[in-house]
């Protein structure tokens, strides 16, 4: 649901225009960028109609089997003694529909921000991904893929909340000897109620050579005036503390999230794995995420992927992921957000295979 690939390239144009409020000149450029990402997806259950309920095996077309398919603009202005000012608008798509497809459900419903830096920090305004879910971006080794990876377990407990925060409000720290913090308010927008709505998150990160920590809360409130399809106000407290160790071409990463929903459950999810790039063209991955119920332990589930990715060209990949899930009691982990975000009793076993474009 957000990452834009690490081996995008991005297409630039770059004009000159008069900078009238001194004698000198800006720099300033838009870029078109975007993923296109599809896959088949097969899994022995299928949720039914009914929670719980089993619907058999399925084979399906899912518009994202490890990313999400997307396409954004984004800029830059040098406003000239190290202030600039950027943007972005980014939107999810659906490659096998053609419709908006993932983040929030509308037009822009992944990012849609301006932001001024300079060395003092990034200010940011606008729907944009919180510091919590940026925190646990980091810290799995996965990389959040829409397959067998920490992002199932998150969507799982709170949809979109904290994902796409609306009407937000952040700041970036530079980095100071190592460490690096953020701050963000989301307003709800309920004129006489300063409460509805409202999200604040924070974040700390150290980094020392091949070695990062990081801690991050959340915490969001019901309501708002955010007109959003997908659910992104979801009433609950997030912490999570990770970290992470490089060695050569080896990434090992463990990381703890709890996710307390009001007036329901309260989830502990421990995961860890590594991330191994055999080659330059050639990447493997592998996790595994064991979430329980504080408030009744009965409810647990195991869940675990391995995933390869080989890259035909700077932008084009090919991919294969098999995973497995253990839901016990109450717990419905799913094993994919796209096609199999829920899960039923008992062990399901899945696969995805699917081609990816970056532009």
């Amino acid at each position: 649901m957000l990452h834009q690939g690490r081996f995008a390239l991005k297409i630039s144009t770059c004009v000159t225009t008069m900078f009238f409020a001194g004698a000198g000149y800006a720099q300033s450029s838009v870029t078109l960028y975007g993923i296109l990402d599809t896959g088949v997806l097969y899994t022995n259950k299928t949720v039914g109609e009914f929670a719980n309920q089993n619907a058999g095996r399925s084979f399906s077309l899912i518009e994202g089997g490890q990313t999400s398919s997307i396409f954004g603009l984004t800029g830059t202005e040098d406003l000239g003694g190290g202030l600039k000012v950027s943007f972005k608008l980014e939107s999810g798509i659906s490659p096998t529909s053609g419709a908006l497809e993932d983040c929030n459900g509308n037009l822009f419903g992944c990012q849609a921000w301006i932001a001024l830096d300079n060395q003092y920090g990034t200010l940011k305004a606008g729907l944009q991904y919180s510091p919590f879910f940026l925190a646990v971006d980091e810290s799995d080794p996965r990389d959040l893929d829409l397959f067998g990876s920490g992002l199932v377990n998150y969507v799982d407990n709170v949809t979109g909340t904290g994902i796409f925060s609306p009407n937000s409000v952040s700041y970036t720290s530079p980095e100071l000897a190592g460490f690096q913090g953020s701050v963000l308010l989301s307003l709800g927008g309920i004129a006489g109620n300063f409460q509805a709505g409202r999200q604040y998150s924070a974040s700390l990160k150290y980094e020392l050579g091949g070695f990062m920590i990081n801690a991050s809360i959340f915490d969001a409130n019901a309501g708002g005036n955010a007109q959003t399809p997908a659910q992104t106000a979801v009433e609950y407290e997030g912490r999570t503390i990770g970290t992470a160790y490089k060695i050569g071409p080896v990434t090992a990463k463990l990381s703890f999230v709890n996710y307390k929903v009001s007036g329901s459950f309260n989830n502990n999810v421990y995961g860890g794995g590594l991330d191994y790039h055999v080659t330059p063209w050639l990447e493997v991955n592998g996790g595994v995420w064991v979430t329980s119920d504080r408030h009744r332990t009965a409810n647990h589930s195991v869940m675990g992927a391995l995933g390869a990715m080989y890259f035909v060209s700077t932008r084009t990949s090919f991919y294969a992921q098999v995973g497995a899930v253990d839901n016990q009691g109450q717990m419905n982990t799913g094993i994919s957000t796209n096609g199999a975000a829920f899960g039923v009793q008992g062990t399901t076993i899945a696969a995805v295979v699917g081609l990816r474009h970056t532009f």
